[in-house]
């Protein structure tokens, strides 16, 4: 039987087009989609945070640090998620992301994610990047997935954080495979002085309830901290509640490549109105679930994915 595919008049529009102009319209939708995210959790909530992993240079005019700053995209965000800026393992400093990071950090606040292959580096790094005024989470081999919650907190506090500039620190937690239970992991993250929790919605299979990230919104030593909800929002996660079996055999259209390195993830053509409304816009959507959680903002995974979809191999 003939199958009928409906093409967005996006998608027929980037077919014609070379890869970088695809990814030129492409990073436009993004852009449009992250201010979108934006505008309807603050319909919620005034004061909800949104922090795009990645994809840092659609903070700027015509993605050039050259032409100026994107005034209309940073007034969607508060702060910049970075991976591996100065170590990817050994020190291997990203110079290009640097230098723009330079330039947004008087208007937002960056997190960094470092990769450390030798622990006796984190000094360093924690160095490199507090110099810079970025808050930074070392990780090592052991916790590359994001699913241990480190020793010790860079820059300890007793103050209260009840905005993004105020941290000082972060935790990043979004796998939650080393811990017995959901209680187990509350008790523990509710154990710590981190500024910042981030972490994923659901416990397995199982949402946070606003109770409990009421209880993560308290330091060991009382002060109140901010608790981030982690979204992906760039593929999708075939362990997500959204996702359906027959979407194996017989998948969307706008599920475009397999994500390289995760089996369980696929790049997605996210300017598909069907895509959108699975992560925001409506009382089932990931974001109105972050939203009834009382998370206080939501962290954007694979913002980049403007770019992969046509560069990533």
């Amino acid at each position: 039987m003939k199958r009928i595919i409906i093409i967005s008049i996006l998608t027929a529009t980037l077919l014609g087009c070379s890869k970088e102009k695809k990814s030129d319209l492409a990073a436009e939708k993004m852009q449009a989609f992250v201010s979108d995210i934006s505008a309807y959790a603050r319909n919620y909530d005034p004061g909800f945070i949104i922090i795009p992993q990645n994809g840092i240079e659609l903070a700027f005019n015509n993605l050039e640090p050259g032409d100026g700053i994107n005034t209309s995209y940073l007034s969607a965000i508060d702060g910049f998620g970075v991976e591996e800026l100065f170590y990817n393992g050994p020190y291997t400093p990203d110079n290009e992301r640097i230098a723009m990071l330079q330039r947004l950090k008087d208007y937002k606040k960056i997190l960094v994610s470092e990769y450390i292959s030798d622990s006796d580096n984190i000094p360093d790094a924690l160095s490199r990047n507090y110099t810079e005024g970025f808050i930074c989470f070392p990780r090592i081999s052991s916790n590359y997935h994001y699913h241990l919650i480190p020793d010790s907190v860079p820059h300890p506090n007793a103050f209260d954080i009840t905005n993004l500039p105020d941290a000082q620190n972060y935790l990043y937690l979004i796998s939650t495979d080393s811990f017995a239970s959901k209680q187990v992991m509350i008790d523990e993250i509710s154990a710590t002085d981190f500024d910042i929790v981030l972490i994923d919605l659901f416990f397995n299979e199982t949402e946070f309830t606003s109770s409990e990230i009421n209880l993560l919104k308290r330091k060991a030593n009382g002060a109140q901290r901010l608790v981030i909800s982690y979204v992906n929002i760039g593929s999708a996660e075939n362990f997500r509640y959204y996702w359906k079996p027959d979407w194996e055999l017989h998948h969307p259209h706008w599920l475009k490549k397999k994500y390289e390195g995760y089996d369980d993830e696929i790049w997605v053509e996210f300017w598909e109105k069907e895509w959108q409304d699975i992560i925001f816009g409506n009382d089932h959507s990931y974001l109105k679930k972050i939203l009834d959680a009382g998370f206080d903002g939501a962290y954007l995974d694979n913002v980049e994915a403007y770019y992969l979809l046509y560069f990533c191999h």
